[in-house]
């Protein structure tokens, strides 16, 4: 599995008590900050490039600040903010966010929270969120003939003006209303901070989005809330009791963070918002229509950690999917077959493959045949060099398999670009020299490119799409590629995905044997096979989480079909260097 970018992390709690009562039952001032930094460390899988925590005060007097923010970048970003924050931190809302960059761009000016400043308490707003937004360029559109003028370009600083313009009107609205009423002085004041409607503010800036995200915020008034997409993409998580109200990317970093059972979490609804007032009331608000629902399933395979309870039962039925096509592949020797599986996020899936050769043939040979030994450093960066490193990150265990005889199935949890196979994984395991390497992906063919998270937006990058390209190529079929080009670039291109067109004549074990053949090393002895999860058996092994825009184009909102269409015209535009 190479390294992917993706899926930020989110982290919320907002205390419901005094302060001197955590004080006095966990004996210290610290229980939200060190309660946050868990629930950070727990979700590090999903952010590496940089982290940050925001938090407000609400009993800081007039004239102090009372809205706090730490940002910084690394792999060790999270041990430097709180190192940063120290022990002096004290308030009620606290928020914490991990960063994957999904755009490529990279600093500390785009790392989250963002935050917006003013002299009045309840205009200032942080914001973090697990987003991509796919009509960004029209959100920003809006925002210019409002007649703002926003100082950076990228999803989460224009939501923060567009989702800052509509609180300001929000507290415009409840001062005419505190004068209507006769209030004067700070009592206007008061009245605002004690009133403020996120839902109106919500309501009023996501309607305009097209993604997939859960975004989340605080202002300085002591206003929380967390809200999801209406297509369920994104995924976020929530507790709450008379002490505390937590809300996590992750269910069980809810759970092993604050001591809960399963039954104890609950699952944000698509386009619905979970909203904490200053006074610690919480409340559920549909903010969106829920439109099909699409919950990611990259997040059940891949992206989330396996320690849920549910996440690691669909893990091992991908695997027990895979039996028969796996059988098929060692043409039955079971007896001369030595499993084993890539590390680390592979090996649930694993375990269901397994037990299901146990369940019909009896024992089965399993062996750790890879470990990852290495990380690649990013400082190399001649090509030539990278390929040699890139040959080294995985090690193997010498003697696991009798060579010439036993067939070798490996499974990972995908197979994206092809890459780490190619560099690293086939050399390797030729060394062993078995009768057999039998390759198995825990997911199906990965053809398409994600637009709601993750950084794989370029069709190229996909091994399954450049073995299709290639066979259109050998069997002279070019003029898919020229009728799908111009359906891409006159057509409406949020209305279907053409580029399903290119894979369309070939069955998966061609496109399968195909890749073979580009990724196999030069030199490489022994005879590989590819076996791919297919959509039917991810379904069968996820029922509650249905998008599968990348394996099967069937993008959820039209912001991804568009951008699909757009990446088919850029790749015969730019990397194919055609004008048809």
């Amino acid at each position: 599995m190479e390294d992917l970018k993706h899926e930020c992390g989110v982290a919320m709690i907002r205390l419901l008590k005094p302060l001197e009562y955590y004080r006095n039952k966990y004996g210290t001032e610290r229980y939200a900050l060190n309660k946050l930094y868990l629930l950070m460390e727990k979700q590090h899988n999903r952010g590496q490039e940089g982290a940050g925590l925001a938090y407000v005060d609400l009993d800081a007097p007039v004239g102090t600040e009372y809205m706090f923010r730490e940002r910084a970048e690394g792999p060790d970003a999270i041990t430097e903010i709180f190192k940063k924050v120290g022990v002096s931190a004290a308030g009620q809302l606290y928020m914490g966010h991990l960063r994957y960059s999904t755009t490529g761009k990279s600093g500390l000016t785009y790392v989250h929270p963002f935050l917006r400043r003013n002299n009045w308490r309840a205009k200032n707003l942080c914001l973090c969120g697990n987003f991509n937004m796919t009509n960004i360029d029209e959100v920003f559109n809006l925002l210019t003939a409002q007649g703002q003028s926003p100082r950076l370009y990228g999803d989460a600083y224009i939501t923060l003006e567009l989702m800052g313009h509509r609180l300001d009107r929000e507290v415009e609205r409840l001062f005419a209303e505190a004068g209507a009423r006769g209030l004067e002085g700070l009592d206007v004041t008061r009245y605002i901070d004690d009133n403020v409607n996120m839902a109106n503010v919500l309501r009023s800036t996501m309607s305009h989005y097209d993604g997939g995200y859960v975004m989340c915020g605080l202002t300085g008034s002591g206003e929380m809330f967390a809200v999801r997409d209406p297509w369920g993409i994104r995924p976020a998580f929530y507790y709450r009791d008379e002490e505390i109200v937590a809300v996590a990317s992750e269910r069980p970093v809810l759970q092993t963070t604050f001591d809960l059972e399963c039954e104890d979490i609950c699952e944000l609804r698509p386009g619905e918002a979970l909203i904490v007032r200053r006074s610690g009331e919480s409340r559920l608000e549909q903010i969106l229509p829920a439109q099909k629902y699409s919950a990611c399933s990259f997040e059940r395979i891949y992206f989330s950690r396996g320690s849920d309870r549910d996440i690691y039962r669909e893990r091992k039925c991908l695997g027990e999917q895979l039996i028969q096509p796996i059988l098929k592949a060692i043409d039955g020797d079971v007896a001369n077959t030595v499993f084993s599986y890539i590390p680390n996020t592979a090996e649930v899936a694993f375990y269901g493959i397994t037990d299901g050769f146990r369940k019909l043939h009896g024992e089965v040979r399993t062996e750790k045949v890879v470990w990852k030994d290495i990380k690649l450093r990013t400082f190399i960066t001649d090509n030539s060099e990278r390929n040699d490193l890139a040959a080294h990150v995985y090690d193997i265990s010498y003697g696991s398999v009798r060579p010439g005889q036993d067939n070798l199935v490996v499974i990972d949890d995908s197979i994206v670009r092809g890459t780490t196979l190619r560099e690293s994984i086939f050399k390797i395991l030729d060394r062993l020299h078995p009768k057999k390497i039998v390759m198995v992906s825990s997911s199906p063919q990965i053809r398409y490119p994600d637009y709601y998270g993750i950084d794989m937006s370029h069709l190229e990058e996909l091994c399954a799409f450049r073995a299709a390209i290639e066979l259109i190529r050998e069997r002279g079929l070019q003029y898919i590629i020229a009728d799908t080009y111009w359906k891409c670039k006159k057509g409406d291109v949020a209305a279907e995905n053409y580029v399903r067109d290119i894979y369309a004549p070939f069955s998966v074990e061609e496109i399968n044997r195909k890749i073979v053949e580009m990724l196999h090393p030069e030199g490489m002895q022994s005879p590989v096979e590819l076996v791919f999860q297919s959509v039917v058996g991810l379904h069968l092994a996820c029922p509650d989480h249905p998008g599968d825009w990348y394996f099967t184009g069937l993008y959820p909102t039209p912001g991804g079909t568009r951008m699909v269409n757009r990446a088919f015209v850029d790749y015969v535009e730019k990397v194919l260097k055609l004008q048809l």
